[in-house]
């Protein structure tokens, strides 16, 4: 069974795939092309893609009779795989989820505090060697602690992000789901994306990407928030209308905001780096080596037991 893994990964899990499988890694960071994909469809019995490799309806049509049989995703969210069309050409496809619950959700924690604190704008003051020294009134941010925080997705993650902001924070939590959950702690539903908007302090971001949840933070949604509020996005780049952001963080019209995650990611617009009342960070969400370790075990899992014709651990 050939496995192509698609980025570089952990030392201990390219240890394990070389042990365990006839396997090429891709030395390249960079996103597969369509040439790429188009051979990994055709040489590999199975292909682990990740975060921004297109596996479309236009890429398995290169590839009527593929070998591949198995895509197993590095990474939870799955947007760039058209899972219909993987099925249609029969290509299994599995993900990780789990594994990046708790560093996501510490992301989430860490702009949340970076935004209110103005903590990106201290760095650059420091690091620009114009700081003048400590004053009552420099870079007054606000306080997390007892604040009302709105969740909009609540899944393994969001719950993550409402447990640390309750139980961290004794914030007020409210959230934006398809359904009531049951939760070990105090926590209002709200009625309408609008709604959470207009009522809470911080506006987290925690859903899937895809075309239900593409520019689900829009200009209107924007417009109802506070004018002292933050809006933080760990889910994925294209669930804010980059634009309508920008717009207005430039005119005062909320706070801050704090992202880890892009519209066209990695391109990043300029006028958004030129913003003081931003915070920026390059996709770290489950950047540790613990929980990429734990994610490219979980892919090998999944390839464990197709080789082995048992049931996918985690098929999407």
């Amino acid at each position: 069974m050939r496995v192509l893994l698609s980025r570089p990964l952990t030392a201990e899990v390219e240890a394990r795939a070389r042990a365990e499988f006839d396997v090429e890694i891709r030395s390249s960071t960079a996103v597969m092309s369509v040439d790429e994909m188009h051979r990994a469809l055709v040489e590999f019995d199975v292909v682990m893609p990740t975060l921004g490799d297109a596996f479309d309806a236009g890429v398995f049509s290169t590839a009527p009779e593929p070998r591949c049989k198995l895509l197993a995703n590095f990474g939870v969210g799955y947007n760039h795989i058209d899972v219909a069309a993987a099925m249609a050409a029969g290509i299994e496809v599995t993900n990780t989820p789990g594994a990046v619950t708790d560093a996501t959700a510490d992301i989430a924690m860490t702009l949340m505090l970076m935004s209110a604190r103005r903590a990106s704008e201290g760095e650059r003051l420091v690091r620009s060697g114009q700081w003048q020294g400590w004053h009552p009134t420099q870079l007054l941010g606000q306080h997390l602690s007892g604040k009302h925080v709105g969740i909009v997705g609540m899944g393994r993650i969001g719950q993550a992000i409402a447990r640390r902001c309750h139980f961290g924070f004794g914030m007020k939590v409210s959230y934006l789901a398809r359904s009531a959950k049951e939760l070990d702690f105090e926590a209002q539903r709200a009625e309408s994306l609008l709604q959470i908007a207009a009522d809470v302090d911080v506006l987290v971001t925690a859903v899937p990407g895809g075309a239900e949840t593409r520019h689900m933070i829009d200009g209107e949604v924007l417009s109802a928030m506070r004018p002292w509020a933050h809006l933080i996005n760990i889910a994925r780049g294209e669930v804010i209308d980059e634009a309508a952001l920008i717009a207005a963080l430039q005119a005062g019209q909320i706070a801050g905001a704090g992202l880890d995650v892009y519209e066209f990611e990695p391109e990043v617009p300029q006028a958004l780096m030129a913003l003081d009342n931003v915070s920026l960070l390059p996709h770290l969400g489950t950047a540790t080596e613990e929980v990429r370790s734990n994610m490219g075990h979980m892919v090998l899992d999944n390839i464990a037991a197709f080789a082995a014709g048992q049931k996918l651990p985690n098929p999407v």
